[in-house]
C-alpha cells in the first residue's frame, strides 16, 4: 500500500439504523460497526448513499461521522460521505467531518443541478481546499446524471488531497482508460463489478453488500489483492445473485430488507423511500435462504 493510499480491500457503505419513531438507532449502529470489524472490513463508510445521507440532519450526519469515529477507535479508517450539490455547504460538512475526526470524504457529484466538467473541477478543488484530510470522489452518473470524465479526473489528480474515486459508472473500458490514464486510487461502487476493477488495478470496493457479507467481501478482495484473482473470481460468481438481489429496488430499500429479514433490526428507510414490494422481498429471502443467512 502506498503512503496516500486510504484503505485496501473491502470498505462495507453501511446503512444508518433507525429506532421504531424514526430516530438514528446510535446502539444498532454500534454494533453493525463491531460486527463489521470482527468480520475483517477495511474501512467504513458512513453517511453515504447507504447510509441516507440525503435525508438525515445535518446534527444527525455529524454525529453519526463522530459516533463511527469514536467506535472504530483507529482500528479502521471511517470514510465520511459529505458530498452535495451545493458547493458551500458541501465545504461546510466536510470541514465538521474532518474537526468529528474522519480520516477521508467521500464526495459524490453534484445532482440535480449537475453542472459541466470545467464546474466538476471548481467544485472538488474548493472542497478539498477547504480540508486537510483525502478525498474519494463518486462517480455515479446513474443517480447523479452527472459524470466526470477522463480529462476531468486528470485535473483533479493533480491536488493534493484528491487521492482516489469510487467508480460506479459501470463502464469497465472507462476504468481501464482511468487507470491507464491517471494515479487515483480506484475503488469499485458496484459490488457486482469489484473483480473486474480490481484486476485493472482497482485498490478494492466500496461495498453494499458488505453490510450482510463483510467476511466474504473481505475474503474476495484479499484474493484480488494477492493477485489470486481465480478465487476472487469464484467468489465474484458465487455471490452474484445476492449482490444482484441487493440492487433490485433503489439503495439501500433492499439491503435493509435483507438485514432485517436477517433479524439485525436496523428499522425502515425514511420517506421518500418505501418498504420494497413482496415479489422483491421473496427474492431477498430466497437469495439469504440460499447462503443459510435467513434468522
Amino acid at each position: 500500500m502506498s503512503d496516500n493510499t486510504i484503505f485496501t480491500g473491502a470498505g462495507v457503505a453501511i446503512v444508518t439504523p433507525f429506532n421504531k419513531d424514526g430516530s438514528v438507532s446510535f446502539d444498532k449502529l454500534g454494533e453493525l460497526i463491531e460486527t463489521q470489524i470482527a468480520e475483517g472490513i477495511d474501512a467504513l463508510i458512513v453517511c453515504g448513499t447507504t447510509g441516507e445521507s440525503s435525508t438525515l440532519t445535518d446534527e444527525e450526519h455529524i454525529e453519526c461521522i463522530r459516533y463511527a469515529v469514536e467506535k472504530t477507535r483507529g482500528r479502521i479508517p471511517v470514510i465520511a460521505g459529505t458530498g452535495s450539490n451545493d458547493t458551500a455547504y458541501a465545504k461546510e460538512m466536510s470541514m465538521d467531518a474532518e474537526k468529528a475526526g474522519a480520516d477521508a470524504l467521500l464526495l459524490v457529484t453534484p445532482y440535480y443541478n449537475k453542472t459541466s466538467q470545467r464546474g466538476l473541477v471548481a467544485h472538488f478543488t474548493a472542497i478539498a481546499d477547504s480540508v486537510n484530510i483525502p478525498v474519494i470522489l463518486y462517480n455515479v452518473p446513474s443517480r447523479t446524471g452527472c459524470k466526470i470524465e477522463i480529462s476531468t479526473y486528470k485535473e483533479l489528480a493533480k491536488h493534493r488531497n484528491i487521492r482516489a474515486t469510487k467508480e460506479a459508472c459501470g463502464d469497465i473500458s472507462f476504468v481501464a482508460r482511468l487507470a491507464a490514464e491517471t494515479d487515483l486510487d480506484i475503488y469499485s461502487g458496484n459490488d457486482d463489478q469489484t473483480v473486474p476493477v480490481m484486476s485493472l488495478g482497482g485498490k478494492g470496493v466500496i461495498s453494499v453488500a458488505s453490510n450482510i457479507i463483510p467476511k466474504e467481501m473481505h475474503e474476495m478482495a484479499y484474493y484480488a489483492l494477492k493477485g489470486d484473482f481465480g478465487k476472487a473470481a469464484q467468489m465474484q460468481l458465487k455471490y452474484l445473485g445476492l449482490m444482484n438481489a441487493l440492487f433490485c429496488d433503489v439503495n439501500p430499500i433492499p439491503v435493509k430488507e435483507a438485514m432485517n429479514l436477517m433479524g439485525m433490526d436496523v428499522g425502515k428507510c425514511r420517506l421518500p423511500l418505501v418498504s420494497p414490494e413482496e415479489s422483491k422481498v421473496e427474492l431477498l429471502r430466497n437469495e439469504l435462504e440460499r447462503f443459510g443467512l435467513l434468522k
